[in-house]
């Protein structure tokens, strides 16, 4: 099967390899764009009258755009998709109209995990600027609460479980293999109560974290973002950090959607750059986008 035109209307991450082979379904050149586009109406120009696009988690395919898009059979999310109201693509509204809409995930993880598990240990030992109590502490026997169960949660208490940590977890669902293995289910209060860090996997557009919550987790607490968006009460956030004895980890995605007036507090401890973003993570993302594609075309 060969389409008219193939786009990808943002930088997608999809290396040249990928591309080559996605060549070989379109009569003509793809257009590849390396920036992302500054509006919808750039959106709509890039678009014109493919059939197919790739786009990233960074540009919003709303209903808009796909009603005036008509020649759209395929949107290559190269991105994590969980569910509609996550995804910055018109999911279900896209599928309504005949558009078949894929993404991806587990391709970022374990670069995730690692700042994750480095930062922490770079913090309860003060090999940073900053340390968490007075004396040095190991990994062994502390609490530590995982929101979200999913496969980046998973992997994080994959790595934990050796180091002898009390880990416990709350998700939407039950996860009674991990149980067996010792990480306890608590409902998000008793978690956040007696827990002394906490990380939160979630996917966009999820606030679980507002002022009640924050006072259930108190102080000399350590907080761990990895989130695209912000899950979390922005005020509430600011007030619970101002404590002295209260940190935060935040890798560049969860740091971009903070107000920066926050990120000059010398206890949220932030990079620039994307914890989850590799040369191993942009193989496994082009792989996987390819993958999608082949199975659309192919049913």
């Amino acid at each position: 099967m060969k389409f008219k035109k193939i786009v990808c209307v943002d930088s997608t991450k999809i290396e040249n390899w990928a591309l080559e082979e996605l060549q070989q379904y379109t009569e003509d050149k793809i257009d590849f764009y390396k920036d992302d586009p500054g509006s919808k109406a750039e959106v709509l120009e890039r678009i014109g009258d493919a059939e197919v696009i790739f786009v990233s988690w960074r540009t919003p395919i709303d209903e808009e755009i796909i009603k005036k898009c008509p020649n759209l059979k395929y949107i290559g999310m190269c991105c994590s998709l969980y569910d509609d109201a996550s995804a910055n693509v018109a999911v279900n509204f896209a599928r309504e109209m005949g558009i078949g809409v894929t993404g991806i995930r587990d391709y970022g993880d374990p670069g995730v995990i690692e700042f994750i598990v480095s930062e922490i240990v770079r913090l309860l030992h003060g090999f940073g600027e900053n340390q968490w109590r007075e004396m040095p502490m190991e990994l062994t026997g502390r609490k530590l609460g995982i929101i979200g169960l999913g496969t980046t949660g998973q992997l994080l208490v994959k790595c934990l479980l050796p180091f002898g940590m009390d880990l416990c977890y709350f998700s939407r669902t039950r996860k009674k293999d991990w149980e067996e293995q010792g990480v306890k289910y608590l409902e998000l209060e008793e978690l956040l109560k007696t827990s002394e860090m906490v990380s939160i996997h979630l996917p966009k557009n999820i606030e679980i974290l507002k002022k009640k919550e924050f006072q259930q987790l108190g102080s000399g607490k350590i907080l761990i973002n990895t989130s695209l968006g912000l899950p979390m009460d922005e005020e509430a956030f600011k007030e619970w950090i101002s404590e002295p004895s209260n940190f935060a980890i935040f890798d560049g995605d969860a740091k971009s959607k903070l107000d920066g007036r926050i990120l000059k507090n010398k206890n949220l401890i932030s990079v620039d750059k994307s914890a989850g973003w590799s040369s191993k993570t942009e193989e496994r993302l082009s792989q996987k986008v390819l993958d999608n594609f082949k199975d659309f075309i192919e049913k």
